[in-house]
């Protein structure tokens, strides 16, 4: 399997993990507040980044491209910064709203990324 691959589902587990401790920390306290956290945390963390390296995992051509890890570091470092800034933010914190904004953009530039990542494997 390659590399990038391994990577993305050691990081996909552990959003995981945070994702789970986010839904128990709300459901032992009763405040749902960062239920949007909560929900970029399991999907932009556990289920996106399974995908990305399910698909580098069937399709090892790319994995190893200088491209394939930018995209991978872009990608995360977007959702690393994005996820506890929004759950500030939605908890009560509107001094974040800058972080999310700006964190959304660098995932976004990541999701195109990959998309460029794919486009080029099918033509291969």
């Amino acid at each position: 399997m390659p590399r990038i691959a391994k990577l993305y589902f050691i990081t996909a587990i552990c959003f995981l993990v945070a994702g789970i401790l986010v839904g128990l920390q709300m459901s032992i306290a009763h405040d749902y507040a960062a239920t949007g956290a909560h929900a970029h945390i399991n999907l932009l963390g556990w289920v996106t980044m399974a995908i990305f390296g399910t698909f580098h995992a069937l399709n090892p051509r790319g994995a190893g491209t200088r491209f394939a890890k930018a995209q991978y570091y872009v990608y995360t470092g977007g959702v690393v910064v994005m996820t506890p800034a929004l759950y500030l933010l939605l908890t009560g914190k509107p001094s974040f709203e800058p972080i999310v904004a700006v964190s959304s953009l660098v995932v976004f530039a990541g999701v195109l990324m990959f998309a460029a990542i794919m486009f080029r494997a099918r033509a291969d």
